[in-house]
């Protein structure tokens, strides 16, 4: 069976809706919420969303050469090497013992890029933002403002509630994997596998421009030291800070090379581009390297790279190209939301923050 040519990007592609604004000032609202809670908790602002970090990570992002036509794109037209900053960490807005499951998150900061960038993007830099599942919990910013609620109404409160809660929601998890279903919703409300981040394969789950044409994007182990990891489960028995420890132990003796994968979209109703919680087929879609990321023997809970990385720099999808610019309804709600908590993060902290040069 022939695999169809990607689809052209256009900007008319995309399906604005009436109140997006209206639900874009709604998600402030509630990582308002999120945010002076925490900060009047810690005597620190964190994150509205992926606030405990695991992992502060420096590699490298090489791009391939020799890619086709359609894979020279954007970031990817020209093979170079670049350097990278990695941050792991879980996605709640709070900072939780490690006990309580979460999905796992990977945000990844290449530096010394070129071209034209998006409205506001400041800097030399591309984010990529992923996460451990190619699909996000809700299909639109309006059904996820409403699960954003209730996680503000539990920020920080009853935490022996909610890891027994984990617990449990862990084994209905591990019930519906049995029977081939996979609960977004469930995982995200902490019956996640508390799996090592270091083995797990990160999905983009929105769409992105791809320079001509649409992509999704997928990080996956590559190298024997992260493969063997695939799966493992975190010992929660080294505290609450468990993952943390775990993957500053296991990095100072591993190689970690990741393959950089690129979906390009084929066919608009199989693979839509407002509706995240439909995940696009690889038999439909196929994903393809064009780079990989290299990440030597280092100390990934650095003093110092951490202050520069965790505390200095916001990650957003919209910094970057405009080559690279996030599409959908979800992204398109991402992009005040993230100016957002990095401006309350600046306000409480008395610290700016800062797009690296090196």
């Amino acid at each position: 069976m022939s695999i169809p040519h990607p689809i052209r990007f256009s900007p008319d592609l995309e399906s604005i809706q009436e109140d997006e604004q209206k639900t874009i000032s709604g998600l402030n609202d509630q990582f308002d919420i999120i945010m002076r809670t925490t900060s009047e908790d810690y005597g620190r602002a964190v994150r509205s969303v992926h606030a405990k970090a695991h992992g502060i990570i420096e590699g490298e992002l090489t791009i391939a050469a020799d890619l086709p036509q359609e894979l020279k794109q954007g970031l990817f037209s020209v093979p170079a090497t670049h350097k990278v900053y990695i941050r792991l960490s879980t996605n709640a807005g709070d900072v939780l013992p490690d006990a309580i499951s979460l999905p796992r998150g990977f945000a990844m900061k290449v530096l010394d890029v070129t071209g034209p960038r998006l409205p506001g993007a400041d800097g030399s830099t591309q984010d990529f933002i992923m996460v451990n599942g190619p699909v996000f919990q809700a299909p639109n910013a309006a059904k996820f403002l409403s699960g954003l609620k209730l996680l503000a109404k539990t920020t920080d409160r009853m935490e022996g509630t909610k890891t027994v809660m984990s617990s449990v929601l862990q084994t209905v998890n591990k019930g519906l994997e049995a029977v081939g279903v996979s609960s977004p919703t469930i995982q995200s409300l902490g019956g996640a596998p508390n799996v090592d981040p270091l083995g797990e394969t990160y999905f983009s789950v929105t769409p992105f421009r791809y320079g001509n044409y649409i992509a999704k994007f997928k990080l996956r182990p590559m190298s024997r030291d992260l493969t063997k990891r695939t799966g493992a489960t975190i010992n929660r028995r080294l505290g609450d800070d468990a993952i943390r420890e775990t993957v500053r132990a296991e990095m100072q003796e591993t190689k970690a090379v990741w393959e950089f994968q690129v979906q390009l979209c084929r066919d608009l109703e199989k693979q839509p581009i407002e509706d995240p919680t439909v995940e696009w087929s690889e038999e439909d879609a196929p994903f393809v390297t064009v780079a990989t990321v290299t990440a030597m023997q280092q100390d990934s809970w650095d003093e110092a790279n951490v202050r520069k990385v965790d505390e200095e720099m916001r990650f957003s999808v919209w910094t970057g190209l405009d080559a690279h610019r996030p599409l959908g309804n979800i992204n398109r709600a991402r992009r005040e939301p993230y100016l957002h908590s990095a401006e309350f993060r600046r306000r409480f902290n008395g610290c700016p923050m800062h797009e690296p040069t090196q």
